[in-house]
């Protein structure tokens, strides 16, 4: 049975918006843990348009699950990940243009850092964990350089808009999955996943947990936390 992990980040959003004290991300988080979470994800980005420093410290000191941190592998964020040691770290791309994460690390073509930053996680008891696309060459590459997990790009199936293009890009996942299971990897997938199109993926055995934030709190604005949690629980669980 699949796990499910809750981003906060998007509660962070609408914070910043005012650049108030609330919605808090930190209150969201326990609450999506208390509905049943298994962990709980943020994104700390180098610009901090959303979540912010204080916001992980004090997640770090509150939740009772699993803090999986994103990040880009630069200097001063894997620094205060050596410091504040979250249970995993997930290695993303980022540029400060972007609205989201758009697409997988290259990690064929920077596996030095990437090795580099992954032993010194794993020095400091922190789990490292890859977002890549599913593709062989990225996968093969995250075996290579030390990482634990990967987690699966699923952004080209969510936005798939018709029948054939969502059965390519599940047989994509299902072979990505399903090598990387072979390599030794654990395996997780992430990104524009929602109420709508995740119960495809569940079918994929591989497939250990999935990562879910923006429609999660978009349905939270409109029900609660904690009957957006149980709900997407309900179909991560099959």
């Amino acid at each position: 049975m699949a796990r499910l992990s809750v981003n906060v980040d998007h509660v962070a959003t609408v914070r910043q918006a005012r650049r108030g004290l609330e919605p808090d991300p930190v209150a969201a988080a326990l609450l999506a843990e208390l509905a049943g979470a298994h962990g709980i994800i943020v994104h700390l980005r180098e610009d901090r348009r959303h979540i912010q420093d204080r916001d992980l410290r004090v997640l770090r000191q509150s939740i009772k699950t699993h803090l999986n941190l994103e990040m880009a592998a630069v200097e001063e964020i894997i620094g205060i990940a050596l410091e504040l040691k979250p249970d995993m770290v997930t290695l993303v791309p980022e540029r400060r243009e972007e609205l989201t994460t758009e697409g997988g690390l290259d990690v064929a073509g920077q596996l030095g850092h990437l090795k580099e930053v992954a032993s010194a996680m794993k020095r400091a008891g922190i789990r490292v964990s890859l977002f890549v696309d599913p593709e062989e060459p990225s996968i093969s590459a995250a075996a290579e350089s030390g990482a634990q997990v990967v987690e699966l790009h699923t952004g080209r199936y969510a936005e798939s808009r018709d029948a054939q293009s969502r059965l390519v890009e599940i047989r994509r996942i299902r072979e990505a999955a399903r090598l990387a299971g072979e390599l030794g990897l654990e395996v997780h997938a992430g990104h524009g996943l929602d109420y709508r199109n995740v119960s495809s993926l569940v079918e994929i055995r591989e497939i250990e947990e999935f990562s879910i934030g923006h429609s999660i709190v978009a349905r939270a604005v409109l029900v609660g936390m904690d009957r957006a949690v149980r709900e997407m629980l309900e179909l991560v669980r099959g």
